[in-house]
């Protein structure tokens, strides 16, 4: 819903969405995130994350300030749209996650 009034267009990366144990273990591996999968879950193990990216001229970027405009975006959808709390991961004070976007049940 939230792309379609859009300040600037974005999409969500192959592994941004849904990810299974295995998957999540690799970005572990690779150093792109900070849970195993195993013992440490991410929120996109269970379908309740999801990770954009911006984009423009052809291709992906995460410019940090189109991605807030893009966050602010989203999170204004979510919630006055379909009454939704989203959390953003820039927002975060221990590190700022600005692709990020996640429910907590």
């Amino acid at each position: 819903d939230a792309i379609k009034t859009s300040p600037h267009d974005f999409g969500i990366p192959r592994e941004g969405g849904r990810r299974s144990a295995e998957d999540q273990h690799v970005l572990f591996l690779k150093g792109a995130s900070k849970c195993d999968g195993y013992e440490k879950k991410s929120y996109h193990q269970s379908g309740n994350a999801f990770d954009i990216y911006g984009y423009a001229n052809g291709k992906a970027h995460w410019n940090i300030e189109i991605l807030t405009e893009i966050a602010e975006h989203i999170l204004e959808v979510a919630k006055v749209r379909h009454n939704i709390n989203l959390i953003w991961g820039g927002n975060w004070k221990s590190f700022r996650d600005y692709p990020h976007f996640e429910m907590r049940e």
